[in-house]
């Protein structure tokens, strides 16, 4: 296994991310939405060829976030103690094996309890590929890195399902998970080829005198910057969450787009964050994580406002799509920057403090899904208000933290 010390100069830690790296960074990242929405298409298949009811075909989908919850809570601070890259060699091999078992499950049982492993085990690919850019880079370049991760987490939940609509019919369910546990497989490959070790061990022999003594790494994670940015990305995720989980109802029941219109909007709106976040890589060149965030999350709010506005005054549906695509497309500026100030806030935890962004992250997500809904599928106000409120708790979290600094 080859060390890799952490670099001393600004100019060394950018060289330290190659591109063949960042790419298969990016890819970790993206294996968690993907394993997440490629199979979608396929759950009324499923109820029927395992003879279960839709709530618990549905269960697969929740028990594999679970993990992926859990996971990453796990991973990252084991990471911490014991290095990057053994850990996650261990994931992503509980991710193959956990894969195997949910495409050959005979019972939506044994299925349920193989996504909660393929959760779990893919965490390790999230968490610690974030953690290995923020060994290896800092600042400006951090910035930019995380900016090209959110391109490639931008692009995977938009085209899994469509891909998992046109495998379904040819493959069947099965067939799609069998192509989930070949991503993971090639997963394993990149890992094992590509990525090295990026925790110097005398940064672990800290922590583990740390822990000698009775300090935990979440101790770190008390740092006012680091929580600042942390709430920002969580309740500025929260705002996309939001969106996606109204969208079907938005887009299709009340401003009356047809299935097919219903994804090109979709899609429009995903391409505007992948634009966003290269323009935000591009940026970070000159302008600072800090102040590309609170652009963000600025433009996040005001875009949230004029929504609430137009519901409100019962302007024309249609209108509606204007301010959404503005506060979706300003998460290319809002989630790779807000990571990048948060992780570089606990260098020596970067692992912990990944996770800690990871966990809030899906747990704030799946905490405002339900909410979006409550006043029925004819009106857009409960989105609006929560949008509304995600991103004032985002732009807060953002401005204390710079009072803090």
């Amino acid at each position: 296994m080859t060390t890799v010390t952490q670099p001393a100069s600004a100019a060394e830690r950018e060289a330290a991310i190659s591109p063949w790296l960042l790419v298969v960074l990016a890819l970790l990242s993206a294996v968690a939405p993907v394993a997440t929405d490629l199979y979608l298409p396929a759950f009324p298949e499923m109820t029927a060829q395992l003879q279960a009811s839709a709530t618990a075909v549905q269960l697969t989908l929740t028990a594999f976030l679970l993990g992926l919850t859990f996971g990453q809570l796990m991973f990252g601070p084991l990471s911490d103690r014991l290095g990057r890259r053994r850990p996650l060699i261990v994931g992503a091999l509980l991710c193959v094996a956990a894969s195997v078992v949910a495409a050959t499950a005979p019972t939506v049982g044994i299925l349920i309890v193989a996504r909660f492993a393929q959760g779990f085990g893919g965490a390790a690919g999230m968490v610690i590929g974030r953690a290995v850019i923020s060994d290896l880079t800092g600042g400006k370049t951090a910035g930019r890195a995380f900016s090209l991760m959110m391109i490639v987490g931008g692009v995977a939940p938009v085209v899994a399902p469509f891909a998992g609509g046109l495998l379904v019919d040819s493959l069947g369910w099965r067939g799609i998970l069998w192509v989930v546990c070949a991503i993971a497989v090639a997963m394993l490959i990149a890992i094992v080829v590509v990525v090295r070790e990026s925790h110097p061990e005398g940064r672990r022999a800290e922590l583990k005198a740390d822990a000698a003594q009775g300090i935990s790494p979440w101790t770190a994670l008390r740092s006012r910057t680091y929580l600042a940015n942390t709430l920002a990305f969580a309740f500025g995720f929260s705002v996309m969450m939001a969106y996606i989980s109204a969208s079907p109802f938005v887009y299709q029941v009340m401003i009356g787009l047809t299935p097919m219109q219903y994804g090109i909007a979709f899609g429009v709106n995903a391409l505007g964050m992948i634009t966003v976040s290269a323009v935000s890589s591009r940026l970070s060149q000159t302008i600072s994580s800090a102040r590309l965030l609170g652009l963000g999350l600025a433009l996040t709010m005001a875009a949230t406002v004029v929504l609430l506005a137009v519901v409100l005054t019962g302007a024309p549906a249609w209108l509606m799509m204007i301010p959404i695509f503005v506060a979706v497309a300003c998460q290319g500026l809002i989630l790779g920057n807000a990571t990048a100030l948060a992780l570089s806030a606990v260098p020596r935890a970067a692992g912990s403090g990944s996770a800690g962004l990871g966990a809030l992250q899906f747990g704030l997500g799946a905490a405002v899904s339900p909410l979006v809904s409550l006043g029925g599928e004819h009106t857009a106000l409960p989105l609006a208000i929560v949008m509304v409120t995600m991103s004032a708790l985002a732009l807060t979290a953002y401005l204390t933290g710079r009072r803090a600094s």
